[in-house]
């Protein structure tokens, strides 16, 4: 049987399947996106603490803890495509639910509707992110992932904005059952997706040492006997953990933090933590891995990051929020970087090692409800201490940590 990562590699042929999944990474930030929206909307209309209300973006994060393995067993019955496609449809029943949430203003109900969308996240991004990874060499995976990611962080902004367009108010000012409209129409693109991901041209990809009837083999690989041999990957999985946890503390808080400052037209503010990611996309996509390595990114990044985390609690108020940019600046190319050297030499663990990735992805459940909860104690300002062990740990990984191997 041929490789089918072999046969990507050679034939060069990326482009469509590039575009493809770049709209699903679209979809997958615009649904993230959403909650900055949805968080201080709630703080109002159901005059919740801070604390409560992060418990949004908590919900839609648990699920990767609790459907990462189990995307991964699904993706090896039926494949990533048909897998894909069933995820916009476990999106477009979360969405649903936000509308009935909306009319009997039941926070608990919310939380499901969250977690329910969560799902969706989970069997998606358990799909396309080892997908892009292995769609080609894994010394340029980072570069391919700085593509997706310019499509996912556009999204994040653009679904307050969406929100805000429709419904035509300023967050202080909307009624919870002013988000059906535009929730009637995000359903029916989610569903269009899911159609149009099941129709779609997309090869089946096997990275090298995962198809035991191959002639490829990963040599470190095929002397392990279990997923905890590989410390590369696991250290790897906490640096994602807490990757995610902070990434979603810069591109959240963004409209919750501008309306704590008393800022007009809050939901503008949005932008700014995407501005800072694209920018370190394009260079990720620019320079790795002709001029930069995906470790010494990695590095680069979480310095970056930590200054401008350290600027956003030390700076004045009035300018502390542009500071964000530069902690999303360092986080933009710690995904593209930590998933190649995580999986790196897998082999047959492939999708379990990706399946341990994706409920990493529960850092994003946890570290902003932290946040929402230590905002309600010292401060929206001060509450941004908790991205600075974070991102000293990655700054650890990128330095040391993805080289330690077992024999």
């Amino acid at each position: 049987m041929t490789n089918t990562h072999n046969v990507n590699i050679q034939s060069k042929n990326f482009v469509l399947p590039l575009i493809i999944v770049g709209v699903m990474f679209f979809a997958i930030g615009f649904a993230l996106g959403i909650n900055s929206y949805i968080i201080p909307l709630l703080n109002t209309a159901l005059d919740i603490s801070s604390g409560e209300s992060y418990l949004v973006i908590a919900a839609t994060f648990s699920a990767f803890l609790i459907f990462g393995y189990p995307a991964s067993l699904v993706i090896g019955k039926i494949g990533y495509k048909r897998t894909m496609a069933l995820s916009f449809l476990m999106f477009a029943l979360g969405f649903y639910l936000f509308i009935p949430s909306a009319q009997m203003e039941s926070l608990p109900l919310f939380l499901v509707a969250s977690f329910i969308s969560g799902m969706g996240n989970t069997f998606l991004q358990a799909s396309v992110n080892p997908y892009i990874t292995i769609l080609g060499p894994m010394e340029s995976a980072a570069k391919r992932m700085s593509y997706m990611g310019i499509a996912n962080k556009l999204a994040w902004p653009i679904a307050p904005l969406f929100l805000a367009l429709i419904i035509g108010k300023d967050v202080e000012n909307v009624s919870l059952t002013d988000i059906n409209i535009p929730f009637y129409i995000i359903i029916g693109v989610f569903v269009l997706l899911g159609v149009l991901a099941l129709l779609a041209k997309l090869p089946e990809v096997k990275a090298v040492g995962e198809d035991e009837d191959s002639d490829d083999v990963c040599l470190y690989a095929e002397s392990k006997t279990s997923i905890w041999q590989f410390p590369h990957l696991l250290l790897g999985v906490l640096a994602l953990f807490l990757y995610v946890g902070v990434e979603t503390v810069s591109l959240g808080t963004l409209v919750d933090y501008a309306t704590s400052l008393g800022l007009a037209n809050a939901e503008y503010y949005a932008w700014i933590a995407p501005i800072g990611m694209v920018l370190g996309y394009i260079c990720g996509a620019a320079l790795i891995p002709k001029y930069l390595g995906q470790a010494t990114a990695l590095r680069i990044c979480a310095v970056t990051a930590l200054f401008g985390s350290l600027m956003v609690v030390f700076s004045p108020e009035e300018y502390s929020i542009y500071f964000i940019a530069f902690m999303a600046l360092g986080c933009s190319l710690m995904w593209p970087a930590l998933w190649p050297l995580a999986m790196t030499d897998l082999g047959k663990f492939t999708k379990t090692g990706s399946s341990l990735m994706v409920i990493a992805i529960v850092g994003g459940a946890l570290i902003p409800t932290v946040y929402g909860f230590m905002k309600d104690v010292i401060g929206a300002q001060d509450a941004y201490w908790i991205c600075v062990p974070c991102f000293l740990y990655i700054l650890y990984y990128g330095l040391k940590g993805h080289k330690i191997r077992t024999k």
